[in-house]
């Protein structure tokens, strides 16, 4: 898929133009120019009361002569209601209806006309990174014909100027990075856990460092865990056949003097819930509970296709939580890397245990700040439902910043509170801590057993159990938050 930017109208030639109309049938001005190509017919089909404008409406022209073979129709809202929100609702629409067309070329008019929430570079950045979404394909293996692949081929974002038009290239390449990091995620998401193993995992990390030289990775086995003594995340792994994982991706876009920033995520690539078993009703679905892990690798990937100029290390600890003869027991007490001893009461908070370890192993890359993400509670659905990650964070700038990149990428997150009061919660009469506090604000005790490990670093936890997949018909993953932590990370540079 090809993008590129065209800044003038006397070289249009797009076998399909995508043009925005205002709820009312007010014209935006590349709309208005458009349409003169067009002899006025979209003027003609307003005033006849065909299309109205309304947010996410599409109506499409066929069969037009001249250099313009098809009219894409798209209604952008009020104009006075104008807002980010809105334009990826008309854009996502738009794709969609252009990528059921034959068209194998498009000209995007929406990203022409600017306003103050809507520059050139949000509108092109977004424009990529919906047009690719709408494009992605779950990983097919189903056993029948295949679908064919959409036809389209390339898209020109229309700019107001040379100077948008530059922006924009820039906007480009950032969009095709989130877009290539997100299908990463969704891809190593969407696999079935007997295919997406932690070994798995591995590869698609080692497979990472051979397509991008800037990036290099390590897997570390069990028998390297062992040495490390990281015995909270091998006592989740204890009762599965499946060996677990560290994987260690490291991006060095900038100096080496440059500290990294961190990216920690969780890879349980099935969970059961181990010996404390879950509710068979949708089990299925714990294939995704290595969100946190496809995420980070997806960043990652992201950064790569970008060339961003900033050092990152992702951190993947990779396992099974199965039960078994071996399984942990609700009652044993484990110890972390850390030295600090886990009194285990509920298998099923085992992210927490995978996480403090790998936590404690990123101190060794002395991270400017370390970002874990993890589908770590059902009660971070319960609070936020699947609109916004949960976020809880020691440091106030961290977490102002990954609030205003979630903002800016449409991949939102809400601040949760930290508290010495709710780790009052996680004491226990035979160790350090226990895993689990009890049903009150589960959320928050679960970053407040990862805060415990954290002591002296710039920390934020970002809770994707309820964002990082969709379920029912339209179950697969989102790729959340891919394009959070991206557009965070080049803030950063």
């Amino acid at each position: 898929m090809q993008f590129t930017t065209e800044s003038s109208f006397s070289r249009i030639r797009s076998a399909c133009a995508i043009v925005g109309i205002y709820d009312g049938g007010e014209l935006p001005e590349s709309t208005t120019r458009i349409d003169e190509m067009l002899g006025g017919r979209v003027h003609r089909i307003i005033k006849a009361g065909d299309f109205t404008g309304r947010l996410g409406d599409t109506l499409l022209l066929p069969d037009l002569e001249g250099r313009i073979q098809r009219v894409l129709l798209v209604g952008l809202g009020p104009a006075k209601a104008r807002s980010r929100r809105n334009f990826r609702r008309a854009m996502s629409q738009a794709a969609q209806v252009l990528l059921k067309t034959p068209a194998t070329d498009a000209l995007l008019g929406l990203t022409h006309d600017e306003h103050p929430d809507l520059d050139a570079y949000y509108r092109a950045r977004m424009a990529v990174e919906l047009i690719s979404q709408a494009r992605y394909r779950i990983p097919d293996l189903k056993s029948g014909r295949k679908p064919k692949a959409p036809r389209l081929e390339r898209v020109s974002l229309l700019a107001a100027d040379r100077t948008r038009a530059a922006t924009m290239t820039k906007a480009i390449l950032h969009g095709e990075g989130i877009a290539a990091g997100s299908a990463v995620a969704k891809d190593l998401a969407n696999l079935p856990p007997n295919i997406c193993t932690p070994t798995y995992l591995g590869k698609a990390a080692l497979a990472l460092a051979k397509s991008h030289r800037k990036i290099h990775t390590r897997v570390l086995a069990e028998p390297e865990l062992k040495r490390l003594k990281m015995g909270s995340l091998l006592s989740v792994t204890s009762g599965t056949a499946e060996p677990a994982r560290l994987i260690v991706v490291e991006y060095r876009g900038a100096a080496a003097a440059i500290a990294p920033i961190a990216l920690v995520g969780k890879g349980v690539t099935f969970d059961s819930g181990g010996i404390s078993l879950k509710d068979p009703g949708g089990m299925d679905e714990m294939k995704f509970d290595m969100s946190g892990a496809a995420a980070v690798l997806g960043a990652v990937k992201a950064l790569a296709v970008i060339n961003a100029p900033i050092n990152v290390v992702a951190i993947v600890p990779a396992c099974e939580n199965m039960p078994g003869g071996k399984a942990t027991k609700p009652g044993d007490i484990v110890t972390s890397m850390a030295g600090l001893t886990i009194e285990v009461l509920n298998t099923d908070a085992e992210g927490r245990l995978i996480l403090c370890d790998a936590l404690t192993y990123s101190r060794r890359f002395k991270p400017s700040a370390v970002i874990d993400v993890a589908t770590l509670t059902g009660a971070c659905v319960v609070a936020l439902g699947q609109h916004l990650s949960g976020l809880m964070s020691n440091d106030d700038t961290l977490a102002a910043e990954l609030v205003a990149a979630g903002t800016r990428s449409g991949d939102p997150c809400w601040r949760m509170p930290l508290g010495e009061e709710y780790q009052e919660q996680l004491k226990s009469n035979f160790a350090d801590l226990a895993n689990v506090g009890g049903r009150e604000a589960g959320a928050v005790t679960a970053a407040c057993f990862l805060w415990k490990f954290v002591d002296g670093l710039k920390w934020a936890h970002l809770d994707i159990a309820g964002s990082a997949w969709l379920n029912g018909a339209q179950k697969g993953s989102t790729g959340r938050p891919v394009s959070l932590l991206v557009d965070y990370l080049l803030a950063q540079k």
